[in-house]
């Protein structure tokens, strides 16, 4: 996979997964943004596997919603291959992450981004970790 698209496969789909990703997955916090990441074995063509959730009962109307997870799906488009796809490739390892919205009030994109960059950081320092304890 190259370039800057999502791909299909890039999206966290699989109900076990997402049910195993918040069982056994680790937790961080960049407000307006909540990260749930775990870090597996890389299955198939896709290192690492999304998932963005924006609560009904914070932001009532479906229109910003989806304005939100536009941004933050822009957001991890944009960021991912800097920050993510070379750590977890060094690693050998693939990861599933969740983005779940905090903020009652929509954020912009410049704070999104911002956030968002913080956390994939964390998931990377994760992946490098783990790496250096399995060798």
């Amino acid at each position: 996979m190259q370039g800057l698209r999502l791909y299909k496969a890039e999206k966290l789909c699989s109900r076990t997964a997402v049910n195993q990703l918040f069982e056994q997955g680790h937790s961080a916090i960049a407000f307006p943004l909540r990260m749930v990441y775990r870090l597996h074995d890389p299955d198939g063509e896709a290192s690492a596997r999304f998932l963005i959730t924006i609560p009904k009962k914070k932001i009532r109307h479906a229109v910003g919603r989806v304005l939100l997870r536009r941004r933050v799906r822009e957001a991890y488009r944009l960021c991912r291959r800097t920050l993510l796809h070379p750590a977890l490739e060094q690693a050998g390892l693939g990861a599933d992450i969740a983005f779940v919205y905090l903020d009652k009030e929509p954020a912009s994109y410049h704070t999104i981004e911002s956030r968002l960059r913080q956390l994939l950081t964390r998931v990377a320092q994760a992946a490098q970790s783990q790496n250096t304890l399995n060798s």
